[in-house]
């Protein structure tokens, strides 16, 4: 069972916390995530739309993925109702600061920027029409690889540090949401270098966070945007072999021993080494990610404490004991390979080609459309507002393909008495 540091527990009661706000989604939200090349690197995103079409914390919810290299906060202003507002999300996310602290020891002048920006940013969102509103503060650089020097990271996660202060303040005098990005890659980051060493990156070029570190960002971005992390509960009585479920699953058949489910919500599922940064399933153990945004839960009634039972989901195998049982077992957590792990893979490949057309759509073509209106004499624009809405459709065709590709999974559990009766 992982015990969280003071640290930890207080930078999770940031994250939701700090805006002074109780919003979550709704269902049929359209979440745009905003941010700079972090964004634009299609990690983060794509893990928060997996959890948005998989694990489902609301019905229908979308995600659109507006990431752009280099990016500040006074630049995303110049290009937002355009690329961002035009889409009509009812919600967002911004993550900027790694660019707009300059690389350098804290300068107010870039803060004062940063803060002025931020704030209009956030003004713009409410002025449109966009409900839930998280703003996220940037993350951290490397300790070990950036600049390959130890003593300027320390340098500029101070600064990245006095950034997320700023960005805090804001949500809370706009009543928004606040993801204290930094602080948790931060804790982390240094658990996980004492586990793996100090050459263990959370960005191998210093800036950009590999699957590891863009977990723990979606992590933050999750619980900001309210979601409970209740995937589901199945039931089983071995005295009577009836079993019940919540919404999401349903019972298929059941016996003494054993229930068969129908799923049409899935648990998140990790994958790689975990000693490498390219995986997400080494960097779990440091931060809550299962207990608070995935429990698939499995409790068992009339369980003898003193047995040791046998629990076999699918093709799995782990061993519990009777009161381990009863109080109740978080399948994703203890079974990190499980049956769902084929079929999420599929589905997150649907969301990463997704992503990756709209990273074109967003860089390429509708950065055509302003000079094609001032080209184009006034009477002709038409075409360029009949083009937009054909690329709006375009984006909502390919997220109902990704939603409709989640199909319902059945899967088997099986418990068996290992101990001598």
């Amino acid at each position: 069972m992982l015990v969280l540091g003071f640290g930890l527990i207080c930078i999770l009661g940031q994250i939701c916390l700090a805006g002074g706000t109780t919003s979550a989604l709704k269902p049929g939200d359209f979440v745009a995530v905003c941010g700079d090349s972090i964004t634009f690197q299609r990690l983060y995103s794509v893990f928060i739309e997996d959890y948005f079409i998989m694990c489902q914390p609301a019905k229908s919810l979308r995600v659109l993925q507006v990431g752009k290299g280099g990016e500040v906060a006074q630049g995303f202003l110049g290009w937002m109702k355009q690329k961002v507002l035009s889409f009509h999300p009812t919600a967002a996310t911004t993550c900027f600061g790694m660019n707009d602290g300059g690389y350098v020891a804290f300068d107010p002048a870039h803060a004062a920027l940063y803060r002025t920006s931020q704030k209009e940013i956030v003004q713009t969102f409410k002025k449109s029409g966009v409900r839930l509103i998280v703003l996220g503060s940037p993350g951290c650089v490397d300790s070990f690889t950036y600049r390959n020097s130890p003593e300027q990271a320390v340098i500029y996660n101070k600064t990245l540090g006095q950034f997320k202060e700023i960005d805090r303040q804001i949500a809370k005098e706009e009543g928004i949401a606040f993801a204290n990005v930094h602080d948790l890659m931060m804790e982390v980051m240094a658990k996980a270098k004492a586990k793996y060493g100090k050459t263990y990156p959370l960005a191998a070029d210093g800036v950009h966070p590999g699957p590891n570190g863009h977990l723990v960002m979606a992590y933050a971005f999750l619980k900001a945007l309210g979601c409970d992390g209740d995937i589901g509960t199945i039931t089983l009585d071995l005295a009577s072999g009836k079993a019940n479920t919540t919404a999401g699953h349903k019972i298929i058949s059941t016996d003494n021993v054993s229930v068969t489910v129908e799923s049409s919500r899935y648990p998140f599922c990790f994958f790689g080494d975990p000693k490498s940064p390219d995986a997400t399933r080494g960097v779990i153990e440091f931060f809550p990610f299962n207990r608070e945004m995935n429990r698939f839960l499995l409790v068992v009634k009339g369980a003898d404490p003193h047995a040791k039972y046998k629990m076999t989901w699918g093709k799995f195998s782990k061993d519990f004991s009777g009161v381990e049982l009863s109080n109740g077992i978080n399948l994703a957590d203890e079974f990190l390979d499980n049956p769902f792990c084929e079929s999420f893979r599929k589905v997150e490949q649907a969301i990463q080609d997704k992503q990756k057309r709209e990273a074109k759509l967003m860089k390429v073509l509708l950065n055509a459309i302003p000079a094609f209106r001032e080209y184009l004499l006034p009477e002709d624009t038409t075409i360029l507002d009949q083009l937009l809405a054909k690329l709006i459709k375009r984006d909502t065709i390919m997220a109902d393909t990704v939603s409709k590709s989640v199909v319902p999974l059945r899967h088997t559990i099986c418990l068996e008495r290992t101990d001598k009766k």
